[in-house]
């Protein structure tokens, strides 16, 4: 620690620390425009300029390291001089447009400005223009407010991970712009509208919406990804008009991703279901309340009535809110049934007849900084996760190594060390080759149950992997989307526990959606003798209850999850949206709010619940989803239904707002035979933007490079073998058949046709695993 003293107040910093670091400590404040604490230092704003004692000029605070000793004055007429030259100076050139900037209200320019400018200007020359820029859908440009402090590019290089934005030319003629007239598509890029401390990039579907000062600020939670960002929600008129990152160190620190940041348009979408709707005769019908909840009511008495209580199935979204998942089971086990899953696309159940506890990350978000070997399974990582994937990112800079199993390498602006490239079929005899090789490596014996079914053969990327993780003292094994999905999804869990167990370190699940692991807490799993989300789907039932799920887009097989629910004698769909698929299976479509009109709580994949109220009124007739379950129970003469707020219903759920019972544990698996590929194998990602109702019907982010029409994207062997050449229009067929555009992409593995799913154009073929066939048109 050294003494420095900060206009006349004695403290202690940590070596290594700033002028800057040293005067936020004191509680000095230091007018600044480039510096960001997340960033690195570019010391060329100027604007912090402060006296030193013995210095023979004031010196930027932000890039002055502290000595023991040192005496610096902020507020001194030195340093106060400098930083009104250097606001004079930053004034030259700029518009003074602030009556039509959106960033007005809260500029820093405009702010510090009123403190450190001049009433007049002694500038008489004719100022500078600066050409906009298209950046894309999501980030307005007026490049003449621009003071080139250099944050957006800094941003984008070290945060984001890819250099899209630079600084060109010298001087006044500097310019900040994209490269050879590129758009900004990554999935972070909305953070440099908040970096900006100007009104040179601004949010493109917030432009001209309302003043920030016209805006009411509600904290939320976002409902996407299993990180569960932090979220300001500002709203005018109860519409929502923009969402900022509510800071949070632990989790998504001062960032968001575009998704969290811009899906709120889909909120005013005119696809909103915001009146109840009864099926009568093949024709939908707006009904009131009364008569929609009763005819669910009467129709799930009929069906147990007449089928029994198995006959029933209650099927959920991992998007929908803990209190929601919590009632739904709660609900379809009042009738006797115990049909009910969260899990819609995935196949795999094995596991849950011998897992220790809820399924979760293993660690907390936060020791992500403290890793020092990561190994990645079946994963895309970077838009599954694009602020965790933000974490390792920085991880990787200070040291982490990163590894990766499976059928993809895409980019994810990641060092990654080692990687095997393996077709998913191939996936659990890659892991159990690790396995093997990281037993090697540590001199131990793998358990005793594993032991029999280990291959004698390791290949050289396997070796890698392990000697890279046996070397490493704090050691995590992560299993992505892809590796739930997958049809050996249990092999995989007992493979990643066991290198885990080798390593000295912790294996954990990333997690697909904002409850993936909620639902396990909310107990939104068959027990002994339930049927499972796939289950259910192979094996129709009369009725179901679907919570805020999409057939024909949320289910691991879209062509028979609208069969199995066209099927059945009685669909009652709870849902915020109108959807195509909702209207052709179900018979009652019922209104619920989405996050913003609801109070509810999220559990992030670290296991942290996180609770939220409305931000907003609810549109029309809608009704908080809790509260409409809660009253077809009521109508239904079921016991336990008399919550009077989500509150009431969380406290079922959780002690002490927390989740018990996190445990990443399993026992012996059922083994099951498995035949051997022949054809090409299906790598089905889920689009960024397709993931979940919201992001599908927010209309910037579908303009976003992220959700282009999927393509039929496969190896430059693969290609050649089939004849194929990238632009050819291709028949890919599975359990049904698309026509796609036919790309060369060497991410993929070999003999495998990487197709999205959770898109129109490629629900009909079938499954998100098995076999395909390849064809040009």
């Amino acid at each position: 620690m050294l003494e420095i003293e900060i206009d006349g107040k004695p403290i202690q910093v940590p070596d290594g620390s700033t002028v800057m670091e040293a005067a936020t400590e004191a509680g000095a404040y230091i007018p600044h425009f480039c510096y960001h604490k997340k960033l690195s230092i570019a010391a060329n704003c100027r604007m912090c300029l402060v006296q030193v004692e013995k210095a023979p000029k004031p010196l930027p605070a932000c890039a002055t390291p502290v000595t023991n000793g040192m005496k610096v004055w902020t507020q001194s007429e030195l340093a106060v001089k400098a930083q009104k030259g250097v606001m004079e100076f930053l004034l030259i050139n700029h518009p003074l447009d602030c009556p039509i900037c959106d960033q007005g209200g809260e500029c820093q320019l405009q702010d510090l400005a009123v403190g450190y400018g001049d009433s007049k200007s002694r500038y008489q020359e004719e100022k500078r223009v600066v050409f906009n820029k298209n950046l894309g859908a999501l980030v307005s440009t007026d490049m003449t407010r621009c003071i080139n402090c250099t944050r957006c590019v800094r941003f984008t290089t070290e945060i984001a991970g890819e250099m899209e934005l630079g600084q060109a030319f010298r001087g006044e003629h500097a310019e900040i712009m994209p490269f050879v007239e590129k758009t900004v598509d990554s999935e972070l890029s909305g953070n440099i509208i908040d970096l900006c401390p100007v009104g040179a990039l601004t949010s493109k579907p917030f432009r001209f919406a309302a003043r920030t000062w016209e805006l009411s600020r509600r904290k939320s939670v976002s409902p996407h990804d299993a990180l569960g960002a932090n979220l300001i929600v500002q709203t005018k008129h109860d519409v929502v008009k923009r969402v900022l990152p509510l800071e949070n160190e632990a989790l998504n620190e001062c960032w968001l991703s575009d998704k969290d940041r811009f899906s709120y348009e889909a909120l005013s979408s005119d696809q909103r279901l915001t009146r109840p709707m009864v099926k009568q005769g093949g024709e939908w019908k707006t009904v009131d309340w009364q008569t929609a909840l009763e005819f669910a009511a009467n129709g799930l008495k009929g069906i147990v009535r007449d089928h029994g209580p198995a006959a029933i199935g209650g099927l959920a979204s991992p998007h929908a809110t803990l209190e929601e998942l919590h009632l739904l089971q709660k609900l379809v086990r009042g009738l006797g049934s115990d049909n009910v899953d969260f899990r819609l696309r995935q196949v795999d159940f094995r596991a849950d007849t011998s897992r220790a506890g809820i399924p979760w990350l293993g660690m907390p978000v936060a020791a992500v900084a403290d890793l020092n070997r990561l190994l990645v399974v079946g994963s895309f990582l970077r838009k599954d996760a694009p602020l965790l994937a933000q974490r390792v990112r920085q991880a990787a800079k200070r040291g982490l190594h990163v590894s990766a199993v499976g059928p993809n390498a895409e980019e994810w602006l990641i060092k990654v060390r080692h990687r095997a490239l393996v077709a998913p079929a191939d996936m659990v005899s890659t892991l159990a080759q690790v396995v093997v090789a990281v037993a090697a490596e540590k001199g131990l014996a793998v358990t005793e149950s594993l032991a029999a079914g280990l291959p004698a053969q390791v290949s050289d990327e396997a070796r890698a992997i392990a000697q890279s993780l046996a070397s490493g003292q704090k050691v995590a094994v992560w299993l992505g989307s892809l590796a739930v999905q997958h049809p050996r999804a249990a092999e995989l869990q007992q493979l990643a526990n066991e290198i885990a167990r080798l390593c000295g370190g912790v294996a954990g699940f990333i997690g697909e959606a904002a409850n993936s692991v909620g639902g396990y807490a909310a107990g939104a799993t068959p027990r002994a003798g339930g049927l499972d989300a796939r289950a259910m789907i192979e094996q129709p039932r009369k009725a179901y209850v679907l919570l805020g799920a999409e057939p024909a887009l949320d289910f691991a097989d879209g062509v028979a999850a609208v069969a199995a629910l066209g099927s059945a004698q009685l669909v009652i769909a709870l849902s915020a949206f109108d959807a195509e698929s909702l209207r052709e299976t179900a018979n009652v479509l019922l209104p619920i709010a989405p996050f913003s009109e609801t109070s509810g709580t999220f559990v992030n994949c670290e296991g942290t619940a996180q609770s939220f109220n409305a931000v907003a009124r609810p549109l029309g007739e809608t009704r908080p989803g809790w509260k409409v379950l809660r009253v077809i129970a009521n109508l239904l003469d079921l016991t336990g239904f008399a919550q009077g707020d989500s509150e009431a219903v969380r406290a079922e759920v959780l002690v002490d707002g927390k989740v018990a019972d996190l445990d990443n544990g399993l026992g012996a698996v059922e083994a099951v035979p498995t035949a051997a590929a022949v054809g090409l194998q299906r790598v089905a990602d889920v689009p960024i933007y397709f993931a979940d109702p919201l992001v599908r019907r927010a209309p910037s982010l579908q303009k976003a490079k992220d959700a282009a029409v999927p393509l039929a994207r496969m190896s430059a062997a693969t290609a050649a073998s089939l004849g194929i050449q990238s632009g050819d229009r291709v028949r890919v067929s599975g359990s049904g058949r698309v026509e796609l555009t036919a790309v060369v992409d060497d991410s993929v593995a070999n003999a495998c046709v990487r197709v999205a799913a959770a898109h129109v154009s490629t629900v009909g073929l079938g499954p998100m695993f098995g076999e395909l066939s390849v064809e040009r048109v």
